[in-house]
Protein backbone atom coordinates (compact mmCIF):
# COMPACT_ATOMS: atom_id res chain seq x y z
CA UNK A 1 0.00 0.00 0.00
CA UNK A 2 1.24 3.29 -0.50
CA UNK A 3 2.72 5.37 2.23
CA UNK A 4 1.58 9.11 3.31
CA UNK A 5 4.62 11.44 2.62
CA UNK A 6 4.49 14.88 1.40
CA UNK A 7 7.51 15.72 -0.30
CA UNK A 8 8.23 19.55 0.94
CA UNK A 9 11.77 19.40 -0.18
CA UNK A 10 9.90 19.63 -3.70
CA UNK A 11 7.98 22.78 -2.45
CA UNK A 12 10.67 25.65 -1.05
CA UNK A 13 7.43 27.99 -0.83
CA UNK A 14 6.26 25.60 2.10
CA UNK A 15 9.58 25.89 4.41
CA UNK A 16 12.31 28.52 2.58
CA UNK A 17 14.16 28.84 5.68
CA UNK A 18 14.28 24.92 6.26
CA UNK A 19 17.66 24.57 3.82
CA UNK A 20 19.36 27.72 6.20
CA UNK A 21 20.56 25.26 8.71
CA UNK A 22 21.75 21.90 8.27
CA UNK A 23 19.62 21.03 11.97
CA UNK A 24 16.45 21.20 9.32
CA UNK A 25 17.00 17.49 8.91
CA UNK A 26 17.08 16.54 12.77
CA UNK A 27 14.65 13.86 13.65
CA UNK A 28 11.26 14.95 15.43
CA UNK A 29 12.12 12.97 18.38
CA UNK A 30 15.05 15.70 19.64
CA UNK A 31 13.33 17.47 22.00
CA UNK A 32 14.05 21.27 22.58
CA UNK A 33 12.00 23.73 24.01
CA UNK A 34 11.21 25.37 21.02
CA UNK A 35 9.81 22.04 19.84
CA UNK A 36 7.96 21.66 22.64
CA UNK A 37 6.35 24.86 22.14
CA UNK A 38 5.61 24.21 18.70
CA UNK A 39 3.94 21.03 19.42
CA UNK A 40 1.97 22.69 22.22
CA UNK A 41 0.71 25.16 20.31
CA UNK A 42 -0.57 22.68 17.34
CA UNK A 43 -2.24 21.05 20.33
CA UNK A 44 -4.43 23.92 20.99
CA UNK A 45 -6.35 23.73 17.67
CA UNK A 46 -7.69 21.35 15.65
CA UNK A 47 -7.63 23.29 12.55
CA UNK A 48 -4.57 23.47 10.01
CA UNK A 49 -2.25 26.09 10.69
CA UNK A 50 0.36 28.25 8.85
CA UNK A 51 3.91 28.41 10.07
CA UNK A 52 3.41 32.16 9.66
CA UNK A 53 0.19 31.86 12.62
CA UNK A 54 2.02 29.42 14.74
CA UNK A 55 5.03 31.66 14.74
CA UNK A 56 3.06 34.23 15.85
CA UNK A 57 1.28 32.53 18.85
CA UNK A 58 4.02 31.62 20.16
CA UNK A 59 6.17 34.87 19.73
CA UNK A 60 3.23 36.30 21.56
CA UNK A 61 3.18 33.61 24.36
CA UNK A 62 7.07 35.11 24.89
CA UNK A 63 8.83 32.31 23.23
CA UNK A 64 11.94 33.46 21.78
CA UNK A 65 11.74 31.35 18.43
CA UNK A 66 12.35 32.45 15.48
CA UNK A 67 10.63 31.51 12.00
CA UNK A 68 13.17 29.06 10.77
CA UNK A 69 12.64 27.48 13.51
CA UNK A 70 9.53 26.90 13.04
CA UNK A 71 9.33 25.92 9.56
CA UNK A 72 12.45 23.32 10.93
CA UNK A 73 10.38 21.53 13.90
CA UNK A 74 7.48 21.29 11.52
CA UNK A 75 9.32 19.54 8.61
CA UNK A 76 11.07 17.05 10.93
CA UNK A 77 7.32 16.78 12.66
CA UNK A 78 5.99 15.96 9.42
CA UNK A 79 8.84 13.80 8.07
CA UNK A 80 8.62 11.94 11.32
CA UNK A 81 4.83 11.12 11.15
CA UNK A 82 3.01 13.44 13.92
CA UNK A 83 2.08 16.36 12.20
CA UNK A 84 -0.15 16.42 8.93
CA UNK A 85 0.41 19.29 6.06
CA UNK A 86 -2.18 20.67 3.51
CA UNK A 87 -1.91 23.44 1.08
CA UNK A 88 -5.50 24.53 -0.01
CA UNK A 89 -6.02 25.77 -2.98
CA UNK A 90 -2.35 26.94 -3.95
CA UNK A 91 -1.99 28.78 -0.49
CA UNK A 92 0.93 28.42 1.55
CA UNK A 93 1.25 25.37 4.03
CA UNK A 94 -0.73 24.30 6.95
CA UNK A 95 -0.11 21.96 9.92
CA UNK A 96 -1.93 20.13 13.08
CA UNK A 97 -0.97 17.55 14.72
CA UNK A 98 -1.81 14.36 13.12
CA UNK A 99 -4.64 12.16 14.86
CA UNK A 100 -4.15 8.60 12.94
CA UNK A 101 -1.03 6.67 13.26
CA UNK A 102 -1.96 5.33 9.94
CA UNK A 103 -2.07 6.59 6.33
CA UNK A 104 -5.14 8.67 5.71
CA UNK A 105 -6.29 11.73 4.04
CA UNK A 106 -8.56 14.87 4.52
CA UNK A 107 -11.33 16.44 3.65
CA UNK A 108 -10.78 20.28 4.41
CA UNK A 109 -13.28 22.69 4.64
CA UNK A 110 -12.13 26.19 2.89
CA UNK A 111 -13.93 28.40 5.03
CA UNK A 112 -13.33 27.56 8.14
CA UNK A 113 -10.36 24.98 7.70
CA UNK A 114 -12.27 22.10 9.86
CA UNK A 115 -10.82 18.80 8.71
CA UNK A 116 -11.95 15.07 8.84
CA UNK A 117 -9.89 12.62 8.78
CA UNK A 118 -10.58 9.60 6.26
CA UNK A 119 -9.56 6.96 4.71
CA UNK A 120 -9.49 5.69 1.09
CA UNK A 121 -8.56 2.08 0.33
CA UNK A 122 -10.37 2.53 -2.87
CA UNK A 123 -7.51 5.70 -3.54
CA UNK A 124 -5.12 3.45 -2.06
CA UNK A 125 -5.54 0.42 -4.38
CA UNK A 126 -5.35 2.59 -7.56
CA UNK A 127 -2.46 4.23 -6.58
CA UNK A 128 -1.08 1.20 -6.19
CA UNK A 129 -2.14 -0.34 -9.85
CA UNK A 130 -1.11 3.36 -11.39
CA UNK A 131 2.45 3.27 -10.05
CA UNK A 132 2.25 -0.75 -10.83
CA UNK A 133 1.28 -0.02 -14.48
CA UNK A 134 3.79 2.74 -15.44
CA UNK A 135 6.71 0.61 -12.88
CA UNK A 136 7.63 2.77 -10.17
CA UNK A 137 8.14 1.56 -6.50
CA UNK A 138 8.20 3.22 -2.91
CA UNK A 139 5.27 5.36 -4.28
CA UNK A 140 3.84 8.01 -1.36
CA UNK A 141 0.78 10.42 -2.54
CA UNK A 142 -1.43 13.05 -0.40
CA UNK A 143 -4.64 13.20 -1.14
CA UNK A 144 -6.79 16.92 0.33
CA UNK A 145 -10.77 17.07 -0.32
CA UNK A 146 -11.36 21.08 -0.15
CA UNK A 147 -15.51 22.08 0.13
CA UNK A 148 -17.59 23.30 2.65
CA UNK A 149 -18.32 21.83 6.13
CA UNK A 150 -21.88 21.24 7.34
CA UNK A 151 -21.33 23.65 9.64
CA UNK A 152 -20.31 26.58 7.34
CA UNK A 153 -23.18 25.21 4.39
CA UNK A 154 -25.67 25.52 7.15
CA UNK A 155 -24.67 28.83 8.13
CA UNK A 156 -24.31 30.37 4.51
CA UNK A 157 -27.71 28.93 3.56
CA UNK A 158 -29.52 30.85 6.57
CA UNK A 159 -27.45 34.51 5.64
CA UNK A 160 -29.16 33.54 2.18
CA UNK A 161 -32.64 32.91 3.60
CA UNK A 162 -31.91 36.09 6.02
CA UNK A 163 -30.81 38.70 3.46
CA UNK A 164 -32.79 38.25 -0.05
CA UNK A 165 -31.86 40.03 -2.87
CA UNK A 166 -33.83 43.44 -3.52
CA UNK A 167 -36.75 42.82 -6.06
CA UNK A 168 -35.54 42.95 -9.50
CA UNK A 169 -31.99 42.79 -7.84
CA UNK A 170 -29.76 39.88 -8.76
CA UNK A 171 -27.82 38.31 -5.31
CA UNK A 172 -23.97 39.17 -5.36
CA UNK A 173 -24.26 42.30 -7.62
CA UNK A 174 -23.40 45.31 -6.90
CA UNK A 175 -24.05 47.50 -9.73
Amino acid sequence: MAEHSPDLAADPAAHPAADADPAAAAPAKRSTRQRRALVAALEGSQEFRSAQDLHRELRDQGDAVGLATVYRGLQALVEAGEVDVVKPDGTEAAYRLCGRAQHHHHLVCRRCNRTVEVSGPAVEQWADEVARQHGYVAVDHTLELFGTCPVCARELAERADQDPAPAGRTPGRTD
